[in-house]
Protein backbone atom coordinates (compact mmCIF):
# COMPACT_ATOMS: atom_id res chain seq x y z
CA UNK A 1 0.00 0.00 0.00
CA UNK A 2 1.48 3.17 -1.01
CA UNK A 3 2.00 6.10 1.34
CA UNK A 4 -1.21 8.14 0.22
CA UNK A 5 -3.18 5.30 -0.03
CA UNK A 6 -2.61 4.53 3.89
CA UNK A 7 -3.22 8.35 4.24
CA UNK A 8 -6.27 8.27 2.62
CA UNK A 9 -7.33 4.40 4.70
CA UNK A 10 -6.05 5.09 7.66
CA UNK A 11 -8.98 7.50 9.34
CA UNK A 12 -11.87 5.25 8.54
CA UNK A 13 -9.72 2.31 9.91
CA UNK A 14 -9.29 4.14 13.18
CA UNK A 15 -12.69 4.54 13.76
CA UNK A 16 -13.70 1.09 13.00
CA UNK A 17 -10.29 0.10 15.29
CA UNK A 18 -12.07 1.84 17.98
CA UNK A 19 -15.57 0.75 17.63
CA UNK A 20 -14.34 -2.91 18.08
CA UNK A 21 -16.23 -3.50 21.59
CA UNK A 22 -13.72 -5.85 23.50
CA UNK A 23 -15.60 -6.02 26.86
CA UNK A 24 -18.49 -6.93 25.02
CA UNK A 25 -17.02 -10.08 23.03
CA UNK A 26 -15.14 -10.86 25.74
CA UNK A 27 -17.33 -11.42 27.98
CA UNK A 28 -19.96 -13.45 25.33
CA UNK A 29 -16.94 -15.84 24.52
CA UNK A 30 -15.41 -16.36 27.90
CA UNK A 31 -18.64 -15.86 30.40
CA UNK A 32 -22.66 -15.94 30.93
CA UNK A 33 -22.74 -12.54 31.64
CA UNK A 34 -24.83 -9.86 29.49
CA UNK A 35 -22.31 -7.20 30.18
CA UNK A 36 -25.16 -4.82 29.14
CA UNK A 37 -27.32 -5.66 31.96
CA UNK A 38 -25.12 -6.22 34.63
CA UNK A 39 -23.67 -3.84 37.04
CA UNK A 40 -23.42 -0.15 35.75
CA UNK A 41 -24.23 -1.68 32.40
CA UNK A 42 -20.94 0.04 30.63
CA UNK A 43 -18.81 -2.00 28.44
CA UNK A 44 -15.64 -0.70 29.95
CA UNK A 45 -13.07 -2.23 32.03
CA UNK A 46 -14.10 -1.56 35.48
CA UNK A 47 -17.46 -2.99 34.53
CA UNK A 48 -16.12 -6.15 33.32
CA UNK A 49 -14.28 -6.66 36.13
CA UNK A 50 -16.69 -6.19 38.67
CA UNK A 51 -19.39 -8.41 36.87
CA UNK A 52 -16.89 -11.18 35.69
CA UNK A 53 -13.76 -10.70 37.17
CA UNK A 54 -10.22 -9.73 36.91
CA UNK A 55 -8.96 -12.28 34.11
CA UNK A 56 -11.78 -10.60 31.59
CA UNK A 57 -11.45 -6.93 33.24
CA UNK A 58 -7.56 -6.76 32.49
CA UNK A 59 -7.79 -8.00 28.71
CA UNK A 60 -10.24 -5.86 28.11
CA UNK A 61 -8.36 -2.89 29.14
CA UNK A 62 -5.25 -4.23 27.28
CA UNK A 63 -8.00 -4.70 24.41
CA UNK A 64 -9.11 -1.23 24.23
CA UNK A 65 -5.90 0.60 25.12
CA UNK A 66 -4.46 -0.94 22.25
CA UNK A 67 -7.40 0.70 20.07
CA UNK A 68 -5.74 3.92 20.86
CA UNK A 69 -2.48 2.78 20.54
CA UNK A 70 -2.23 1.09 16.81
CA UNK A 71 -3.95 3.74 14.84
CA UNK A 72 -1.89 6.13 16.14
CA UNK A 73 1.42 4.44 15.75
CA UNK A 74 0.54 3.61 12.31
CA UNK A 75 -0.30 7.58 12.07
CA UNK A 76 3.24 8.52 13.44
CA UNK A 77 4.88 5.85 11.05
CA UNK A 78 3.84 8.13 8.03
CA UNK A 79 5.40 11.49 9.75
CA UNK A 80 9.13 10.24 11.32
CA UNK A 81 9.30 14.00 11.97
CA UNK A 82 5.91 15.70 12.15
CA UNK A 83 5.14 19.47 10.95
CA UNK A 84 1.76 21.26 11.50
CA UNK A 85 0.03 18.67 9.56
CA UNK A 86 0.94 16.10 10.25
CA UNK A 87 0.68 16.70 13.98
CA UNK A 88 -2.90 17.54 12.44
CA UNK A 89 -3.60 14.10 10.80
CA UNK A 90 -1.84 12.08 14.21
CA UNK A 91 -4.42 14.02 16.31
CA UNK A 92 -7.08 13.50 13.48
CA UNK A 93 -6.26 9.67 14.18
CA UNK A 94 -6.07 9.22 17.68
CA UNK A 95 -9.77 11.25 18.01
CA UNK A 96 -11.63 8.87 15.28
CA UNK A 97 -9.93 5.96 17.46
CA UNK A 98 -11.67 7.56 20.32
CA UNK A 99 -14.67 8.33 18.61
CA UNK A 100 -15.16 4.97 17.88
CA UNK A 101 -14.80 3.96 21.36
CA UNK A 102 -17.47 5.93 22.20
CA UNK A 103 -19.91 4.73 19.55
CA UNK A 104 -19.02 1.95 18.04
CA UNK A 105 -20.61 1.37 14.47
CA UNK A 106 -20.88 -2.53 15.15
CA UNK A 107 -23.16 -1.75 17.86
CA UNK A 108 -25.17 0.89 16.49
CA UNK A 109 -23.73 3.49 17.97
CA UNK A 110 -24.59 3.03 21.54
CA UNK A 111 -23.28 1.69 24.28
CA UNK A 112 -19.78 2.56 23.70
CA UNK A 113 -17.33 2.99 26.44
CA UNK A 114 -16.05 6.11 28.73
CA UNK A 115 -12.55 6.51 27.00
CA UNK A 116 -10.62 6.37 29.24
CA UNK A 117 -8.51 3.64 28.35
CA UNK A 118 -8.34 4.16 24.48
CA UNK A 119 -7.09 8.07 25.53
CA UNK A 120 -4.44 6.40 27.23
CA UNK A 121 -3.46 4.73 24.52
CA UNK A 122 -3.34 7.10 22.20
CA UNK A 123 -1.42 9.34 24.99
CA UNK A 124 0.89 6.53 25.04
CA UNK A 125 1.34 6.65 21.33
CA UNK A 126 1.91 10.71 20.71
CA UNK A 127 3.85 10.82 23.92
CA UNK A 128 5.09 7.82 26.66
CA UNK A 129 6.39 10.17 28.84
CA UNK A 130 2.89 11.94 29.17
CA UNK A 131 1.08 9.11 29.67
CA UNK A 132 3.69 7.66 32.80
CA UNK A 133 2.83 10.65 34.61
CA UNK A 134 -0.84 10.91 33.43
CA UNK A 135 -0.69 6.82 35.05
CA UNK A 136 1.12 7.86 38.15
CA UNK A 137 -1.63 10.63 38.70
CA UNK A 138 -4.39 8.06 38.47
CA UNK A 139 -2.72 4.96 40.31
CA UNK A 140 -2.38 7.68 43.44
CA UNK A 141 -5.37 8.82 43.17
CA UNK A 142 -6.98 5.36 43.36
CA UNK A 143 -4.92 4.16 45.89
CA UNK A 144 -6.29 7.09 48.36
CA UNK A 145 -9.99 7.29 46.88
CA UNK A 146 -10.37 3.47 45.80
CA UNK A 147 -12.87 5.06 43.20
CA UNK A 148 -11.98 4.62 39.71
CA UNK A 149 -14.16 6.93 37.98
CA UNK A 150 -12.50 9.87 40.85
CA UNK A 151 -9.15 8.92 39.17
CA UNK A 152 -9.97 8.57 35.84
CA UNK A 153 -11.12 12.35 35.95
CA UNK A 154 -8.48 13.51 37.87
CA UNK A 155 -5.77 11.88 35.24
CA UNK A 156 -8.09 13.22 32.57
CA UNK A 157 -8.12 16.70 34.06
CA UNK A 158 -4.32 16.88 34.07
CA UNK A 159 -3.94 15.48 30.16
CA UNK A 160 -4.16 18.96 28.55
CA UNK A 161 -1.17 20.71 31.16
CA UNK A 162 0.60 17.29 30.79
CA UNK A 163 0.44 16.84 27.44
CA UNK A 164 1.47 20.24 26.74
CA UNK A 165 4.85 20.01 29.05
CA UNK A 166 5.62 16.81 27.54
CA UNK A 167 5.23 17.72 23.50
CA UNK A 168 5.00 21.77 23.53
CA UNK A 169 2.21 20.88 20.65
CA UNK A 170 -1.03 22.92 20.85
CA UNK A 171 -2.65 20.09 18.18
CA UNK A 172 -1.80 17.26 20.95
CA UNK A 173 -2.93 19.87 23.80
CA UNK A 174 -6.32 20.31 21.85
CA UNK A 175 -6.62 16.89 21.36
CA UNK A 176 -6.04 16.13 25.32
CA UNK A 177 -8.63 19.16 26.33
CA UNK A 178 -10.89 17.42 23.66
CA UNK A 179 -10.83 14.29 25.64
CA UNK A 180 -10.84 15.52 28.55
CA UNK A 181 -14.09 16.88 27.82
CA UNK A 182 -15.47 13.78 26.18
CA UNK A 183 -14.78 11.50 29.36
CA UNK A 184 -16.42 14.37 31.91
CA UNK A 185 -19.61 13.74 29.82
CA UNK A 186 -19.48 9.92 29.71
CA UNK A 187 -18.72 10.17 33.80
CA UNK A 188 -21.90 12.52 34.22
CA UNK A 189 -23.74 9.50 36.34
CA UNK A 190 -20.57 9.20 38.22
CA UNK A 191 -19.67 12.37 39.34
CA UNK A 192 -23.32 12.52 40.25
CA UNK A 193 -22.90 9.54 42.46
CA UNK A 194 -19.45 10.70 43.81
CA UNK A 195 -21.60 14.09 44.78
CA UNK A 196 -23.76 12.06 46.37
CA UNK A 197 -21.29 9.48 48.56
CA UNK A 198 -22.39 6.46 46.98
CA UNK A 199 -20.10 6.05 43.95
CA UNK A 200 -18.84 2.16 44.16
CA UNK A 201 -15.55 1.12 45.14
CA UNK A 202 -13.20 -0.45 42.95
CA UNK A 203 -11.99 -2.95 45.88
Amino acid sequence: MTWWMELFFLPPAAFLVGSIPWGMLLTRAFSSVDITREGSGNIGATNVKRTTGWILGLLTLLGDIGKGVLPVVIAKGLFPAPDLWGELFMALIAFLAVLGHLFPIYTRFRGGGKGVATVAGCFGALSPVALLILVMVFIMMLCYFNRVSLASLSAALTAPVVLWQATLSPVFTGFAITSTFLISIRHKDNIRRLIRGIEPPFL
